[in-house]
């Protein structure tokens, strides 16, 4: 009898020593071309850190981004099991981990630890460039590295990134569960924050627009190039069905490869768009000129995007030809279609080392348009990272634009899944009531007149600016988006995981019933969230460290955002939460909170002590109402949005109250008239017998 056995794969043997040629070469070529590995003239660091930056960041970069990738590879694609339990039983001890599962976790341990050190030689290698010294284990050397991580941004950077690589480090050797990679995951992508901050572009021209896109390009790159690579490393182990149950009626599983390889096809397609516009909108930032694109740097931008648009033409091939000839109804994909994806996988990685090499070396590259901030700044400039705006008019609100990069493209992510959403109802023949949709578009162009128009512009100017932007933020935006109704949306759209793997539906269920989500979504928390909010912010030392910093900013605008959606989904909204409070409660709670307002803008406005004096004092407007006057208007626009939102909070829960009543006694009605009421019947019945007793008798007539 012939003993069957499942074919195995793997990518082809000439990707690794082709992939680590292709790194050399372009790290060799491209470091001689620009000039980054030339001999300095003033204070040569030494030939080992003019080489090993560039290598080290390039190994760096792609450790950081395998990492990535094979923790989200464990969270959210691979299966944990071989088999699944029964429902509603745990996992059995000695139950066995899917290779793959297995093996991406190894490769994420190992990826991780080199993370860990090339992040820490970025430091030493660093550090040596910027003092012109080469390395050496003296004691001036490492107590002047000392002070460039405590003092100097590009040294903290370095050091925060190394604090972010060890703990996730730690996570991956202390836990094994999907939701333990998940928040490794989330904690790698928290590396971007520091790298961000100190892109050379972020002190030039645009500066929320330079560190935004810089953000977002590190994103796409972490999702694109991590995934990408740990797919080919996990080719071998990539092999039979997507379905662990051991009883699949014909046809009605998939080969794995084929669940796999449509999992991340999604994410890439996401990726590809971010680490194309965001490179798009970095080039416009550092370059205003054809003659830039004549400069070594200009030449590498251009070189780097001809390798990112022939990337994305192979991804195009995938989700195009390669992956819908996996789908079978089997446990095996057809042979040629799979050593055509292996070969396409394995051409990808080789073209994305190049890239990879490419962008390490620009990042070292001086760019051709100068980013210092000019000896001649005026004070607005210097305070603010940018001109002072001309005077504020009533058109200036609807035309003056300095695109928030971060926000674009939630604003576009979420409108492009709104959509698909509805697509995917519709297929199914499910309605979906227009009024939502409506609702959600004018709260997502809102969302983004907000954080990239006037009142994001002049904010950084006016105090009362800067409320208007608030208060649009935290109060107007979320009822909008609430009354779209996407929780619902997503839990109606998304399909559920037959397979023991956890997608988004599994994980915003998870998040939906946990404890965390019962204690935020709690009325009494929500609305001490929501209010008490603004006294932290405006009167402690975080108002001063979301002016100043870009972080602070961003953080400042998604906690509002978050914390105005939460109040308003317990308010008014109809997505399924923890707790929803009675009307009655309801209408209390929004009361009190329009009467918190209403104190904390009388403190405002009668105030005279200005808020941030050295900030809007010291910025040269030579045009509208002194600082503390505008704070004081600061102040009654605070009142005037925020009480209108919340009356039109009120009369929505006064409304829904009725109709709920109406459609009860509705219902109500109905049953009474199919079924009878019993208990009204018992209690005509008494009041007939007590009508009966009480009637007069022959003996009681007076004749």
């Amino acid at each position: 009898m012939t003993k069957t056995t499942t074919p195995t794969t793997q990518s082809p043997n000439w990707l690794w020593p082709v992939a680590v040629i292709t790194g050399v070469a372009f790290l060799i070529v491209i470091g001689i071309s620009s000039g980054v590995t030339a001999v300095q003239q003033l204070s040569d660091p030494g030939a080992l850190t003019r080489w090993a930056l560039p290598a080290t960041k390039i190994i760096h970069n792609m450790a950081w981004s395998l990492t990535f990738g094979a923790l989200m590879f464990a969270a959210i694609i691979l299966p944990r099991f071989t088999a699944m339990p029964k429902r509603g039983r745990p996992v059995a001890d000695d139950a066995t981990e899917h290779p793959a599962y297995t093996r991406a976790l190894k490769i994420a341990g190992v990826s991780a630890i080199i993370w860990t050190f090339s992040a820490i030689a970025q430091i030493i290698f660093t550090y040596s460039d910027v003092a012109g010294m080469p390395v050496n284990t003296s004691e001036g050397f490492s107590s002047g590295m000392l002070d460039y991580v405590l003092a100097i941004a590009v040294g903290r950077a370095w050091f925060w990134m190394t604090i972010i690589a060890a703990v996730v480090t730690s996570l991956i050797f202390a836990v094994r569960t999907p939701t333990g990679m998940a928040w490794g995951a989330f904690m790698a992508l928290l590396g971007i924050v520091p790298l961000a901050l100190v892109g050379h572009s972020s002190s030039g021209d645009d500066h929320f627009a330079a560190v935004n896109s810089i953000g977002l390009h590190l994103l796409g790159v972490l999702l694109w190039v991590g995934g990408l690579v740990l797919l080919a490393m996990l080719a071998p182990t990539l092999t039979g069905t997507s379905q662990l149950k051991p009883k699949i009626k014909k046809g009605h599983t998939q080969p794995l490869i084929y669940t796999v390889l449509s999992r991340y096809s999604a994410i890439a397609g996401v990726a590809i768009a971010l680490v194309a516009a965001s490179g798009v909108a970095n080039a416009a930032i550092r370059m205003d000129s054809i003659e830039h694109f004549m400069a070594p740097y200009g030449q590498m931008v251009l070189l780097k995007g001809a390798l990112t648009v022939v990337l994305g033409l192979i991804g195009l091939a995938h989700r195009v030809r390669v992956i819908p000839r996996l789908k079978t109804g089997t446990t095996q994909p057809p042979a040629n279609a799979r050593k055509i994806l292996w070969r396409l996988i394995a051409v990808e990685v080789v073209i994305m080392i190049g890239v990879m090499t490419t962008a390490s070396i620009l990042g070292k590259s001086e760019p051709p348009k100068p980013e210092e901030i000019p000896p001649d700044a005026s004070p607005a400039r210097i305070t603010t990272k940018y001109e002072l705006p001309p005077e504020l008019t009533a058109v200036r609100w609807i035309t003056e634009w300095r695109f928030n990069w971060l926000w674009v493209a939630v604003v576009i992510f979420l409108a492009i899944w709104y959509i698909r959403a509805l697509r995917k109802l519709a297929a199914r023949g499910d309605k979906w009531p227009i009024v939502r949709t409506i609702f959600f578009f004018i709260g997502l162009a809102i969302l983004l007149w907000d954080t990239s128009s006037a009142p994001a512009i002049y904010g950084l100017v006016l105090f009362s600016a800067h409320m208007v932007n608030h208060m649009i933020l935290t109060m107007l935006i979320p009822i909008f988006l609430v009354l779209g109704a996407p929780i619902t949306l997503a839990m109606r759209s998304m399909e559920s995981r037959k397979d023991g793997t956890r997608g988004p539906r599994e994980y915003m269920l998870a998040v939906l019933n946990s404890k965390y989500s019962k204690v935020i979504t709690h009325p009494i928390f929500a609305a001490v969230n929501f209010a008490g909010s603004l006294v932290i912010f405006y009167f402690t030392p975080v108002f001063e460290f979301a002016l100043r910093y870009h972080i602070g900013h961003e953080l400042m605008n998604v906690h509002f955002l978050l914390t105005g959606f939460i109040f308003a989904s317990v308010m008014i909204g109809i997505d399924p939460l923890p707790n929803r409070p009675t009307y009655p409660l309801r209408l209390v709670v929004l009361i009190a909170t329009m009467v918190f307002h209403a104190f904390i803008a009388v403190a405002l406005t009668g105030s005279d002590s200005l808020l941030m004096a050295e900030w809007f004092s010291s910025i040269g407007r030579d045009w509208g109402l002194p600082a503390i006057d505008d704070q004081k208007a600061g102040g009654l626009i605070m009142w005037g949005t925020g009480e209108f939102p919340t009356v039109a909070m009120v009369l929505i829960v006064l409304y829904r109250w009725r109709t709920e009543d109406v459609q009860h006694a509705k219902r109500r009605d109905a049953r009474v008239d199919k079924y009878g009421d019993a208990d009204l019947d018992e209690l005509n019945e008494y009041y007939a017998r007590m009508a009966a007793s009480q009637e007069p008798t022959t003996h009681d007539n007076p004749r």
